[in-house]
This record gives structure tokens, C-alpha cells and sequence, in this order.
């Protein structure tokens, strides 16, 4: 039986494949607690993205989607599929980052494209901060 969260033949590196397996996710409260603990942080009006750097050779991520600026399960889950969505198109370029995505007020009614130019934004913006800084 096939296990969910797309288990991995051979020595494939996760950030290979176009799905969203386990290892490209920070699952564990503790490996949140780190990266809240000590990271790098970019955002704009719509998110806040915690980064820190990880010894696993590809990046993971971690949502916060908040209830209290999403009210639907319905528009937290779209949010979340376009994040992980467009996490997956950019993560050769994101490098060895576990990243937090936290929702900020106003996030439940911006469209699904610029969400998309928000984290293009966001992706680029974390990659010249920590190119500058030696904590992410």
C-alpha cells in the first residue's frame, strides 16, 4: 500500500518532484518553535514569511493560515493550495530554508493572482535578505 504524503524511491531529492511529500513540510510543533525562535523575516500587507536556514540540502513549509483573518475553511484552504502551489514552482531557487507563512489581516479578499505577484514578491525579497544575512 502506497503510503500518503508521497514517499520518495531512491535517493531522489524532495525538491525534485512536482508534489508536496512530507519532507518538504515542517510538520513537528518543535521544528516551528525554530524557526519562530531565530529566522529571517519579509512581508507585506497580506503575510509575513519567517525563514531559517536547514542542514537538509531543500526547503520546507509551514502554514499559519489564521482563522481569525480567514473565516472559511473554504478560503483558508484556497489560500493554502495556492501557497503550497507556488511554493513547489519556486523551491530549487528558495535553497536550504525551513519557512513559516503566517496570514495578515485582509489576506480573505485578495484574488488568487495577486496572491500569486504577492508571494512572487515575497520569494525574491527572502532570497536577497538572506543572501545578505548569516541567520537565514
Amino acid at each position: 500500500m502506497a503510503s500518503r504524503g508521497g514517499d520518495l524511491q531512491g535517493s531522489q531529492n524532495p525538491s525534485d518532484t512536482k508534489a508536496f511529500p512530507r519532507q518538504l513540510r515542517l510538520l513537528k510543533p518543535a521544528e516551528f518553535k525554530r524557526v519562530f525562535d531565530e529566522s529571517c523575516r519579509v512581508g507585506n500587507q497580506y503575510l509575513t514569511l519567517l525563514s531559517r536556514k536547514n542542514e537538509l540540502g531543500h526547503p520546507r513549509l509551514g502554514l499559519a493560515i489564521s482563522k481569525k483573518h480567514v473565516k472559511t475553511a473554504v478560503g483558508r484552504n484556497r489560500i493554502k493550495r495556492r501557497i503550497r502551489e507556488n511554493f513547489r514552482l519556486h523551491q530549487q531557487a528558495i535553497g536550504s530554508l525551513d519557512i513559516v507563512i503566517l496570514s495578515r489581516v485582509g489576506i480573505a479578499r485578495i484574488e488568487n493572482a495577486e496572491l500569486h505577484l504577492t508571494l512572487e514578491q515575497q520569494w525574491q525579497r527572502l532570497a536577497k535578505k538572506c543572501e545578505n544575512s548569516s541567520s537565514c
